[in-house]
């Protein structure tokens, strides 16, 4: 089974990402359920503007659309800024929209049988915000939400120190990190087992 994150950080690839660090403390319980974990920074590709499932002309989202067609889990991270969901995310959001009209070989939307979940830091409120519009976007294009897989960490108003350095022994977060990464890993192994009948969820 496959477990993929899309960090979507505003931050590329050797800058410290809160986001990632959270991700990273959640993939040992992966580990121990036998699950392969892959990290994907976005911003460390160019990923165009649209809702298709490739744009042209130098888009390397098809490159992380193939990682999302491989796994079972797929899990968006992003940061909060001006209490929102970053940038990045909402990009994700788009051109996994855009790919949601390929079908897998029963003729359902390409996602069935895939569960998605979120994680969120940041130093300011809006992380359920974040994440209620993450794990609608996902449910609508076809995933499947199990229960409780929202995950994050906000510290107090205003500047100061972040996850890495403030949340890591945080019970609340640690605590949701653990049941995520397990409903998760069940739901996929459920849905590996009986995938979703084709009766009445065909794709035109």
């Amino acid at each position: 089974m496959k477990a993929l994150f899309l960090n979507c950080s505003l931050k590329g690839e050797g800058t410290t990402s809160h986001t990632e660090g959270l991700m990273k403390d959640i993939i040992p319980h992966f580990d121990k359920l036998g699950v392969d974990s892959e990290i994907v920074r976005v911003v460390d590709y160019n990923v165009a503007f649209g809702v298709t499932e490739d744009e042209g002309g130098g888009d390397e989202w098809p490159q992380i659309f193939e990682k999302v067609k491989a796994a079972d889990i797929l899990i968006i991270g992003t940061p909060l800024w001006l209490g929102e969901k970053s940038s990045v995310a909402t990009q994700v959001i788009e051109r996994l929209y855009g790919g949601s009209a390929l079908t897998n070989d029963k003729g359902q939307t390409i996602y069935y049988n895939k569960v998605g979940g979120v994680v969120v830091t940041g130093n300011e409120d809006g992380a359920k915000h974040a994440c209620a519009s993450i794990l609608y976007g996902l449910s609508h294009i076809g995933f499947t939400v199990p229960p409780n897989v929202d995950t994050y960490w906000v510290g107090e108003a205003g500047p100061g120190d972040s996850y890495i350095e403030a949340g890591r022994d945080n019970a609340f977060t640690k605590k949701n990190g653990r049941v995520m990464a397990y409903n998760l890993y069940h739901f996929a192994n459920l849905l590996k087992q009986t995938p979703i009948p084709a009766e009445g969820n065909v794709m035109e």
